[in-house]
């Protein structure tokens, strides 16, 4: 798993999640209202109606984290062993043992989610948001011990997703104390997109170079080149957030919504007819505008 799969399908899940909340965090502040997050669809009747109350997102992050963590253990011939039978034991598999302990904690990610949505009476975006900044806190301590002793390459491909990891924590902590500004879902969109393209650019860099040949160690302009290219995904991904903002914004102009009159706050940007999809969205806005007063501190009474 250490290998170029290992490298290219959480990258790979990494990017279209941050394409997911770009969207989303568009769709917001170009409409102006608060719904940051997609509407549930309403409970059918039936004996399995209940599936239908469950977060899509917390389905997704479980599923993938159980399958990846799956993939890592069976992956190896032998199994996953924690230490070998010599005196003195010595750790095997401290790689492979760093991605299933990553991919374990998606998969509890999205176990919060889930309780979150359809366990507790109400749902929790505080409970939410603080599992997703602890687990990226604690991929920042996985990362910063994953490249030990590895080649300059390899090094400086890990060490260049540090900061985006950092950043990323930071912002999802400012969260819990401002869970309404956009500004800060457009920046987690966006280190979320770096993130994602950085590491599908890690497979092919370390494993499957184009050129066919490997990156040597020792060549400066190797290394000076990795560099570049992260530099090249960062200007790329910012383009790519601009893009999916400029096609939001002539989406909803065209196809429906369109911009508030000066002095709205938060009604609803639909100019269709009053249908099933925008009674549904009344209700979810209503259900967010709700979920966010919880978060925000409580007003003091004026004198």
């Amino acid at each position: 798993m250490g290998k170029f799969n290992g490298h290219f399908y959480p990258g790979l899940y990494l990017f279209y999640y941050g394409l997911y909340q770009a969207t989303m965090a568009s769709r917001a502040l170009i409409c102006n209202n608060p719904l940051l997050w997609p509407p549930q669809p309403p409970r059918s009747e039936g004996r399995w109606g209940w599936l239908w109350t469950l977060p899509y997102a917390g389905l997704l992050k479980t599923a993938t984290g159980s399958t990846l963590t799956l993939y890592v253990v069976f992956c190896l011939e032998d199994g996953m062993l924690l230490m070998d039978r010599q005196l003195p034991p010595r750790f095997m598999y401290p790689h492979e043992w760093q991605h299933l302990t990553m991919f374990a904690l998606l998969a509890l990610l999205g176990c919060v989610e889930l309780a979150s949505g359809s366990l507790l009476p109400r749902k929790c975006v505080a409970l939410e948001k603080g599992a997703l900044a602890l687990t990226f806190y604690e991929l920042l301590l996985l990362f910063v011990s994953h490249a030990q002793g590895s080649e300059r390459v390899e090094l400086q491909v890990h060490a260049l997703l540090l900061p985006v990891v950092l950043l990323l924590s930071l912002v999802l902590t400012a969260q819990l104390w401002a869970p309404a500004a956009r500004q800060l879902r457009l920046m987690e969109s966006f280190l979320f997109l770096v993130m994602g393209s950085w590491l599908v650019q890690a497979g092919f860099i370390l494993y499957r170079p184009i050129s066919g040949f490997p990156w040597q160690d020792d060549d400066v302009s190797d290394i000076m080149f990795v560099t570049t290219f992260f530099c090249w995904h960062v200007m790329a991904d910012a383009l790519c957030l601009l893009g999916v903002h400029g096609f939001s914004f002539f989406w909803l102009r065209c196809y429906g919504p369109r911009s508030e009159p000066a002095g709205s706050t938060g009604a609803p940007c639909h100019a269709g007819p009053r249908g099933p999809l925008y009674t549904l969205l009344q209700e979810a806005e209503q259900s967010e505008k709700e979920e966010g007063a919880l978060l925000l501190p409580q007003a003091q009474p004026g004198p």
